[in-house]
């Protein structure tokens, strides 16, 4: 790539690894499942009045929307609420590759090449070392959620892929139109309307900017402006060439967090996270034969980015 398209997938790697410590900070006023409700919510409006229709069967977005949307971001919500570490929180999502290649042969009949099966193992044995040492040190569960955010990712890639949409960021605004009502449905059921209106009437004070800050970060330069340099790239260049860039999510994330938040990952966990990227890295680029180049593979971003390719989500 140019130097300056380069400089621009460097960028949404930063953008996408300080969305989770955006996210932290809207936590800290806001119930979890009422925010991500809210985050789609404010999408909602302006894709049905100005984006135009994708062009995908009904059950394909609604599929998307309901892994992608609302499903991910359920278990990372939750589980970052719960207290899951947010630099980790970047790292785990990166399981969404290993379920997308593991869903795609049970679902789609996809086949596993011995590379990918082994660059799944080298990431699973990854994200189970962070599991025990976050286990150990804060219980099983927040990990658990955020590892359930990772497979609603997935099983929206699958669901993207079915759509074979030639506008795919229009089907990224649209699927933001699902989330909405089963995310705040479920908020109004157990977090209940007393925590969200004394989160919203807390809102109105100069303490709540940081979170009021951080939703419109998540909107703007998480969503909007990422994906959308994000998908000017994809257009440009073979997947293989701008894909690897999502790697360096998680890293932007563990050190937003450890510089902002203090977060120091345990040595398991930095050992973990070099085996998850380092796995994700080797299942997504495909061989070289001696008597011809590789091929570019079909792949697609990971991390809490709000964007897949639909014409390349499902060949993690």
């Amino acid at each position: 790539m140019p130097l300056r398209h380069t400089l621009l997938a460097l960028l949404v790697a930063v953008f996408w690894g300080l969305n989770f410590l955006a996210i932290r900070f809207s936590l800290d006023q806001f119930p979890p499942l009422f925010l991500a409700g809210l985050r789609f919510a404010i999408l909602a409006l302006p894709a049905l009045l100005f984006v135009p229709w994708p062009g995908v069967k009904v059950r394909y977005l609604l599929g998307y929307g309901l892994g992608f949307g609302t499903l991910q971001f359920f278990g990372l919500y939750l589980g970052m609420a719960a207290g899951f570490p947010t630099g980790l929180a970047s790292l785990v999502l990166q399981a969404s590759a290993p379920f997308t290649v593991l869903l795609g042969a049970l679902v789609l009949k996809e086949h596993i090449t011995a590379r990918r099966a082994t660059g799944v193992g080298v990431a699973v044995l990854g994200l189970g070392l962070v599991g025990v040492s976050r286990g150990v040190l804060d219980g099983w569960m927040p990990f658990l959620l955020v590892l359930f955010g990772a497979f609603g990712w997935a099983l929206g890639n699958l669901a993207s892929r079915k759509a074979q949409t030639d506008r795919p960021m229009a089907l990224v605004l649209w699927m933001a139109v699902v989330p909405p009502i089963p995310l705040l449905t479920v908020a109004f059921l157990v977090e209940g309307p007393e925590q969200i209106g004394a989160a919203l009437a807390g809102s109105i004070s100069l303490a709540a900017i940081p979170a009021w800050l951080g939703l419109g970060y998540t909107i703007l330069f998480g969503t909007v402006v990422g994906a959308g340099i994000w998908v000017w790239l994809m257009r440009r260049h073979p997947a293989g060439t701008v894909a690897p860039f999502s790697m360096l999510v998680p890293v932007v994330g563990i050190l937003a967090a450890w510089a902002v938040l203090g977060e120091v990952p345990t040595w398991l966990e930095l050992g973990g996270g070099v085996l998850v990227v380092g796995g994700v890295i080797y299942a997504s680029v495909r061989g070289t034969s001696p008597a011809q180049p590789a091929p570019e593979p079909d792949t697609a971003p990971a991390g809490d980015q709000p964007f897949q390719d639909a014409s390349s989500s499902s060949a993690r």
